[in-house]
């Protein structure tokens, strides 16, 4: 699209007079209601008027290009005129401004943007806007506009043929949730390929699947791939291509340094078969820690379809007893019929929490011939095998810490397993990995946690023992402490402990842990909505906009709607929000709040233990983090006025 395709002869008015800013704001709104690019123009003008409080539109020089998106703008289109006497339009070198234009943008889409930087880039060329100034109708300033254009921005290649060029840079997105950062670093990396002139096509692995898969084509004809990852995804696919792979933060934050990277050709190649594989250096060596989280990761990801939809049937199933009046029985839960049927579903889903914790944490570190020997030995630490009683012991029984070490020595077992047959000859590839590495893992990691379990099942016996132990004191402040680390790094390391740590202690059924880590999640969205809603004047017109949507992020339990804040102000967002979520993870504890529910927000409050202190908790922790973060924020509209 061009400037000619949204400046129509209607919306143009030469050589004419305004006698205030106000004015030409008028007569610019009149033309654009001439042209038909309005439905309602009182509402455009009052969007007009918004924006020029953030500061004015005139670029010095005699220039002056307001604009505004809104929900009245029927038509995207330009408006146009030169006042010879020039206006007042609060320029920045103090002229007056005597050729303006104003650019009418529906609210979908950045076209505003796109023409207002062309315009922008040929306003400077002083012999353009002589041109202009001198017109004397408006076909002949059409012409002049018309042919600078061509001049500056030629026509580009029409859509087809990109389409059959390809991609040059491909990328995958994945975090460990799958809800938030998967997307933000996804639409992070496109649009840095726009601005850079590079086609790239993303993959984004979420909770709800792949989507955008890259094709098999597309990979063999790119220059490089960007992995922004946080957990493990399919990488044979990216066989002898360079791969930079990285964390999914820094494919939010540093989009365009890593676009560049790869253009540089500083990606290493990546080889699936090989033992020290090259994509795990990516940008930056990979230290243990990181590896470590991103494989626990990959298994936490996996694990929680099965405790959130096995926690909610069980806890509907509780729900369904109580109100029949059957709660203090010995079957609780299960002693109404229809009661019955939800709990026993949900009691299946949820036994498979475990294994495919302990399966994919192995998959992730060995590949698929991993996975196997994973969830075998995390079923064995539900059972409490032992040497002794491989049918189960419940003195044994080493639950989630045994699943994570099983998950974790299953992966390095199966590791050294493929090293220990690397002499096989090429013909056995095939088998190996299906039936060789798998068979031998399994047997291995059997003997291991055969041998193990009666240990760590001591030691989480005693875990969930001091757990159930805790006086109100330990738990008021054990809640505070959790509640307050889902707002360190919302969705980042911290917040991912303080999560485990939650689905863990469901396990052993200390519900009310879980309860102060969910409530602490969803403050920081709610605490910053708040802020924005009540407190205008501290944050920008965008800022507010946006804010709207935390209020649903938050109540979803979706604690990364407050990243883009934080990482834009975190001296005052994160520490707001932490105050915030440790008074409801306070209030929370206090009014003896239980969750067995380790997602879904506010449509778990229903199988809530007090479901309403829980919601005065949550009311609490995000005003209380909204007045801390007002308190601290500077007020955005005065700091614009005073540029």
């Amino acid at each position: 699209m061009r400037i000619i395709d949204l400046l129509k002869k209607d919306a143009i008015e030469l050589n004419t007079s305004a006698a205030s800013k106000s004015e030409a704001i008028e007569k610019m709104v009149s033309l654009h209601r001439k042209a038909g690019n309005l439905n309602d123009a009182e509402v455009y003008t009052k969007a007009i008027l918004a924006r020029e409080e953030q500061g004015s539109t005139a670029i010095g020089e005699g220039i002056a290009v307001p604009h505004a998106k809104s929900e009245s703008v029927k038509t995207p289109g330009l408006a146009a005129i030169t006042v010879p006497a020039g206006v007042d339009y609060g320029a920045p070198d103090g002229k007056a401004s005597d050729i303006l234009f104003m650019i009418a943008a529906p609210l979908d889409g950045d076209l505003h943007l796109e023409i207002l930087s062309r315009l922008m880039v040929m306003l400077m060329d002083a012999d353009f806007c002589a041109k202009l100034r001198a017109a004397k109708t408006p076909e002949e300033y059409i012409e002049i506009i018309d042919k600078a254009e061509a001049e500056k921005y030629p026509e580009e290649p029409p859509v087809e043929e990109k389409k059959e060029e390809g991609y040059r840079i491909l990328a995958v997105t994945a975090c460990p949730t799958g809800i938030a950062h998967t997307y933000m670093a996804a639409e992070a990396l496109q649009q840095a390929g726009e601005k850079m002139g590079i086609t790239i096509k993303v993959e984004t692995d979420g909770s709800g699947g792949a989507k955008n898969v890259l094709t098999k084509k597309e990979i063999e004809e790119c220059d490089g791939i960007i992995c922004a990852v946080d957990r493990n995804v399919e990488m044979a696919r990216f066989n002898g291509k360079p791969v930079l792979k990285t964390s999914v933060t820094k494919g939010i934050n540093k989009p365009e340094e890593l676009i560049q990277k790869v253009l540089d050709g500083k990606a290493p190649v990546y080889h699936s078969d090989s033992a020290d594989t090259s994509a795990d250096e990516g940008d930056e060596k990979e230290g243990f820690g990181r590896k470590v989280y991103k494989h626990l990761m990959n298994g936490v990801s996996h694990m929680l379809p099965f405790v959130v939809g096995g926690g909610v049937l069980i806890a509907i199933g509780f729900l369904i007893d109580t109100f029949a009046g059957n709660a203090g029985t010995d079957s609780f839960g299960f002693t109404n019929p229809v009661a019955s049927v939800i709990f026993w579903i949900g009691k299946a889903a949820f036994a498979f929490m475990l294994p495919i914790l302990a399966g994919y944490i192995s998959m992730s570190i060995a590949d698929r011939p991993g996975l196997l020997p994973g969830i075998v030995g995390g079923y064995l630490a539900t059972t409490g095998a032992t040497l002794a009683s491989p049918t189960g012991d419940d003195t044994a029984v080493s639950g989630f810490l045994g699943a994570l070490l099983a998950g974790f020595v299953a992966g390095l077992l199966v590791n050294l397993i493929k090293k220990a047959f690397g002499w096989l000859p090429k013909s056995m590839d095939g088998i190996k990995p299906v039936f060789i590495f798998p068979l031998f893992g399994t047997l291995l990691i059997g003997v291991f946690m055969l041998a193990i379990n009666p240990v760590v099942g001591l030691l989480n016996s005693g875990l969930s023992n001091f757990l159930t132990g805790l006086g109100d004191s330990s738990k008021l402040l054990l809640s505070i402490v959790l509640a307050a680390m889902m707002a360190i790094d919302m969705g980042g390391p911290f917040n991912k402990a303080a999560y485990v740590f939650g689905t863990a202690a469901i396990a052993d059924g200390n519900t009310w842990i879980m309860a102060a880590v969910m409530i602490g999640g969803m403050v920081p969205p709610i605490a910053i909505a708040l802020s924005t809603t009540i407190f205008k004047n501290k944050w920008t017109a965008e800022e507010r906009k946006n804010g709207l949507v935390n209020y649903l992020m938050g109540l979803c339990f979706i604690t990364e709607g407050a990243i883009p804040y934080a990482a834009s102000d975190p001296i005052r967002v994160i520490p707001s929000c932490m105050i915030g979520s440790g008074v409801a993870g306070a209030v929370c504890a206090l009014f003896g709040c239980a969750c067995p529910a380790p997602h879904g927000g506010v449509f778990t409050f229903a199988v809530v233990t007090n479901p309403v202190g829980y919601i005065v908790a949550l009311i609490a922790g995000s005003v209380a983090g909204a007045l801390v973060l007002s308190l601290l924020k500077k007020n955005k509209n005065k700091e614009v006025k005073a540029k």
